[in-house]
């Protein structure tokens, strides 16, 4: 299984950059590797090994290229003109690999001036023996010119790639990650900058480090970064078995830039931000061979503040559509893609908006998990099924549960949430955290909430959930959709006042029989709500009387008998229910084991594991955390 990590960290720019159109072509990449089947056969294992690297759309190395990158390249998938070998740099007598080229396949073309970046990537299948313990990797020497030390100098973007068995007798994974390939930050701010990162071996433990340029005293045995780099960040993601372990078992390079710069005067004091429709580091379930469309929202805060460009990082034939104005201050871009099944795992994903001051959102990156389904919410339907309650329920109920179309978990983020709605006027009446709170249980298919809300007799409300409410259980665990539909899982609140004891008389429809529908014993009957409450339907009578009739659904039976035309009349049933009749109806012994064991036996399982997750909640509650911290601060304080 995959585990989704992140890599966290704080930079303070305090410096000024140059402009980024120089002649050198380098902009970081990416190099990792999975078995094609993680259970060895034989003495050597099919490999497939990916390739990711950004250039310089505009350096004067593509001048002899016919035009340069547009996304029309994007859909033709043309390979970037650029010449150079991923090669063995380390113990390459255990292996046979030969070297692979690094003309990678175009992914993300941005043209905007300051950014400029033009990216790829490949796949090459490679079989390699059992015994390979190697260090792969691509060198050159044309960074950017524009970097703070070591202008036009080395790159070096290692990979480890280690065929040794697992202790768990399975091959190993390395991990993957994705990156924009330029971040655009103020200078003299101190800002925090994540990196994403997944595992197709679940259980592994996954670190990061600085890469280095001494051999000796890292896992590769090779400079890893060759440049002594302040605006290029260098890092190694490297997987372990355990928490015991001492070695990795792969190294994963990820190299890429951040650019400093000085906001103009007429710049928004608020950088733009991108907003959904998905939130960022969702992991997101996509099956091979059916066409994904993604849409990528951003926000943006001050009058004349527009979104020029997106700086993007994408799988192998990602299509990225113009960029729309939605809305005053929003703007979307769509992603169109059908993924391939030597994609299959996850596929990495990065955007970031820029404004026409240059300011950039911040990074927003998501995992698709190729070959793999996210988990559905089912539809509540109004008879017993995928949800309860529906229809109407008393003010009383505290216990609701819906079921997904897979094994469903808690979901890896805290703001994942689940709301109750006022109908009526659309406000949020309360809303439950899934990450850490205990009034939402996740048990094989089905997700129980449990409410302490007295309901507003009368009053109609609908459910809304967040992105990943249902969290797969699998990989870095595919998120079911968001759920905003307002008539997805809807109730009302029974109000006894409307209910009336007294009787009005009426004139019936001529020759009508009242009748009323009984609660359900056996078989499921379809007039009825998931608490056992009747619904009725009313089928309207043919006559050819010309007596005038009125009827109501609010009051009692009637008592008074209309006249009957007995040669003129067609006979009708109609299916009808009276507040009375409802009373009548909840005191039946049916009603009572229905009612029963919806009260007994669901609370006692869910109250059982309320309890435990009590203490689950405790831990992960950020407020706790957070005063938590601040008290082992002060008693730091109060010893020194």
């Amino acid at each position: 299984m995959t585990r989704q990590h992140l890599l966290i960290f704080f930079v303070i720019f305090c410096f000024v950059s140059n402009d980024f159109i120089n002649g050198s072509h380098f902009r970081g990449g990416i190099i990792s590797w999975r078995p094609l089947n993680s259970t060895p056969s034989g003495s050597t294992a099919r490999i497939l090994l990916h390739q990711r690297y950004f250039f310089d759309r505009m350096a004067t190395y593509f001048n002899p290229y016919p035009s340069r990158c547009t996304e029309a390249f994007v859909t033709g998938e043309s390979p970037i003109p650029v010449i150079g070998t991923m090669d063995c740099l380390a113990n390459c007598p255990t292996s046979t690999y030969s070297p692979i080229s690094i003309a990678v396949n175009t992914t993300d073309c941005n043209t905007l001036t300051i950014l400029s970046s033009w990216g790829g990537e490949r796949y090459d299948p490679v079989i390699l023996p059992l015994t390979t313990v190697i260090t792969i990797g691509y060198t050159g020497n044309a960074w950017l010119g524009a970097l703070y030390n070591d202008t036009n100098g080395w790159w070096a973007v290692v990979n480890r790639l280690n065929l040794a068995l697992r202790p768990d007798g399975y091959i190993n994974s390395s991990p993957v990650t994705t990156t924009l390939p330029v971040v655009l930050y103020s200078i003299n701010v101190q800002i925090v900058h994540t990196i994403q990162m997944a595992d197709n071996d679940g259980t592994d433990i996954l670190q990061c480090r600085r890469a280095n340029s001494n051999s000796l005293g890292n896992f590769n045995q090779v400079d890893e970064c060759e440049a002594n780099i302040y605006y290029a960040c260098a890092v190694q993601i490297e997987d372990y078995y355990n928490s015991a372990a001492t070695n990795p078992m792969s190294s994963v390079p990820i190299q890429f830039l951040f650019y400093g710069y000085i906001p103009s005067n007429t710049a928004c004091s608020q950088r733009p931000q991108i907003i959904g429709d998905r939130p960022n580091r969702a992991c997101i379930g996509v099956p091979i061979g059916i066409q994904l469309n993604e849409t990528v929202i951003v926000q943006t805060y001050c009058p004349g503040q527009t979104i020029v460009d997106f700086i993007t990082s994408s799988p192998l034939g990602m299509m990225h559509s113009p960029i729309i104005q939605t809305g005053a201050f929003l703007y979307t871009m769509t992603l169109t893609w059908t993924p391939i099944a030597n994609q299959a795992g996850p596929q990495g994903f990065c955007a970031g908006a820029v404004d026409n001051s240059n300011l950039q959102s911040d990074p927003w990156c998501i995992t698709y998990l190729v070959d793999y389904t996210s988990p559905d919410l089912i539809r509540p339907t109004v008879v017993q099924g995928s949800a309860s309650p529906v229809g109407t329920v008393f003010a009383n109920q505290s216990m609701f549960s819906i079921q997904a179309t897979s094994l469903v978990g808690r979901p890896t983020r805290n703001g994942t949430n689940v709301c109750f709605n006022d109908a009526a006027t659309n406000n949020t009446v309360f809303c439950y955290d899934a990450g850490y709170s205990a009034n939402v249980i996740y048990t094989g298919y089905t997700i129980v909430i449990i409410t302490n809300y007295t309901w507003t007799p009368g009053a109609f409300y609908y459910i809304t959930m967040d992105s990943g409410f249902a969290s797969g259980s699998v990989f870095c665990h595919a998120e079911s959709t968001p759920i905003r539909d307002k008539t997805f899982w809807t109730f009302n609140i029974w109000n006894p006042a409307v209910s009336s004891t007294t009787t009005t008389t009426t004139t019936p429809f001529t020759t009508a029989t009242v009748t009323t529908k009984p609660t359900s014993t056996t078989s499921i009957n379809t007039l009825l709500t998931t608490t056992g409450i009747v619904i009725t339907t009313t089928i309207p009578m043919t006559t050819n009387a010309t007596t005038p009739t009125t009827t109501s659904t609010t009051t009692a039976a009637p008592t008074t008998p209309g006249p009957t035309i007995s040669a003129a009349t067609t006979e009708s049933t109609v299916a009808m229910v009276y507040p009375q009749d409802f009373e009548d109806a909840c005191k039946q012994t049916v009603a009572i084991m229905t009612t029963v064991s919806l009260v007994t036996f669901m609370p006692i399982h869910a109250l059982i594991m309320y309890a435990a997750m009590n203490r689950f909640a405790n831990q992960f509650n950020p407020v706790k955390i957070d005063a938590k911290t601040r008290h082992k601060l002060r008693m730091k304080r109060i010893r020194h």
